[in-house]
Order: structure tokens, then C-alpha cells, then sequence
């Protein structure tokens, strides 16, 4: 099948779709929708369709270009657009997670499966509240039992949503622990140069003003002696 004829099909199902979709969901998609046709389109076809889509919008000439995140293909707007469309939505984006939401996703996002005593385990607090918060916004969700486990607890995961949300397409994308801890290193050193580089300046300035104050004084007493001499 060319690709010219199913570009058009693909770019109105995913800006119509209400959640990401994937290149299986498109196939089928697609075929489905155009099922009168014998040359059917295969998963190559649709991601060489994907690629030419990509590429047309990630021009500077449109606002919003085709992501694939959160386990598929859908279209965003631009990073450098995000104040201008956060006034149509200031009260979704301005709803944050709370520290304890963000310690126990954190913690689901890179132990998971994961059960709750588990997290309270690392934690050292009772996580009933950021769990039931965190299943409400649809970031995690109970993904089934621990059977080898007293009482067999629920496990949790990560959503599609929370993929979606941070831009990934599987838990594998999240940065390593050891990447982050690095770029803490990172970001420390620099402040702490910043911080030395400012002292220095401010150093400067302290004997340029000694050095401008004592020129003063000299001029001053100069003209005292002037003064004097002419007096006398």
C-alpha cells in the first residue's frame, strides 16, 4: 500500500484518539477502516508512515509534533508552548503531587511489583494515603497478588498513564539511580563554583572600593595642603 494513501488515515486517527496508540493498534486501524482495499498495510508500512509524519511536524512551523510516549504514538504540543496552553488548564497543571506521592511512586516506579509493606519498608511511614491518591490519578495500578507472600498482599506498578505523564514508553526508559546521583554531583559542583566565583567578585569590589577610597583621601588631604599653603 503507498504510503501517501495512509498518512492521511494515520494522522486522523491519532490526533482523534484520546490515548496513545500503537503501531499494532494502527495497523489493525487502518485496515479496518479501509478493508475494501486487497493491498492491505503492514507494521513496516505504518512506521515508515510514523517516520514521514514525524519528521513534517517537527518543523518549526507547527506547535505541536508526534510523540511516542506512554506506549504509543500521539500528538503534543511543543515544550516551549507549555505557558501559553497552561492558561486554558491552570488548575491541571497546577495540581502537584504531594512529597509523600512522589517518594512512594518513586519507589513503585523502580522496585515494581511492588507491595505496600514493601514501600512502607523503605519509607519508614504508613503509605495508605499516597497509594489510594496515586490509584486516583491513575499513575499506579494494582497489578495483582504476591502469592509467595503471607496473606498474599497486593502488588502495584506503574499505569500507561504514568508513562504517558513522563514521557516514556516503558519503566526500562526511567533515568538510572546512578545517572541521577551523578547529575546531583553535577549540578552541586556547579553551584558550588558559582558560589566561589561570586565570593571572588565580591572580594574585588571590597579592595576596589579600599583602593577608590584611599585616592579620595589622598586627593582630599592634597588640597587640604593646598589650601594651607595658599593661606599662609
Amino acid at each position: 500500500m503507498e504510503l501517501s494513501i495512509i498518512i492521511p488515515h494515520i494522522e486522523a486517527l491519532i490526533f482523534a484518539s484520546d490515548k496513545p496508540l500503537s503501531i499494532a493498534e494502527i495497523v489493525e486501524l487502518v485496515n479496518n477502516a479501509m478493508g475494501f482495499i486487497e493491498d492491505r498495510a503492514n507494521p513496516e508500512q505504518v512506521e515508515a508512515a510514523i517516520n514521514a509524519i514525524k519528521e513534517k511536524y517537527d518543523s518549526e512551523f507547527y506547535s505541536f509534533g508526534l510523540i511516542e510516549s506512554g506506549g504509543g504514538w500521539q500528538f503534543l504540543t511543543k515544550q516551549e508552548y507549555h505557558r501559553t496552553i497552561a492558561q486554558l488548564n491552570g488548575d491541571k497543571f497546577l495540581k502537584k503531587l504531594s512529597v509523600a506521592s512522589i517518594e512512594t511512586l518513586s519507589i513503585i516506579a523502580y522496585k515494581q511489583p511492588v507491595t505496600k509493606s514493601e514501600i512502607e519498608l523503605i519509607r519508614g511511614v504508613n503509605c495508605d494515603y499516597a497509594v489510594q491518591k496515586l490509584l486516583e490519578k491513575e499513575l499506579i495500578v494494582i497489578s495483582g497478588r504476591k502469592e509467595d507472600a503471607v496473606g498474599k498482599p497486593l502488588i502495584y506498578a506503574t499505569s500507561k498513564s504514568f508513562m504517558d505523564y513522563f514521557g516514556i514508553n516503558s519503566p526500562e526508559d526511567l533515568p538510572r539511580i546512578k545517572e541521577l546521583l551523578n547529575q546531583e554531583i553535577i549540578e552541586a559542583t556547579k553551584i558550588e563554583r558559582e558560589e566561589e566565583a561570586e565570593k571572588e567578585e565580591e572580594k574585588e569590589t571590597v579592595i576596589s572600593e579600599d583602593e577608590d577610597s584611599n585616592e579620595s583621601k589622598k586627593i582630599s588631604e592634597g588640597i587640604e595642603e593646598e589650601n594651607k599653603s595658599l593661606g599662609s
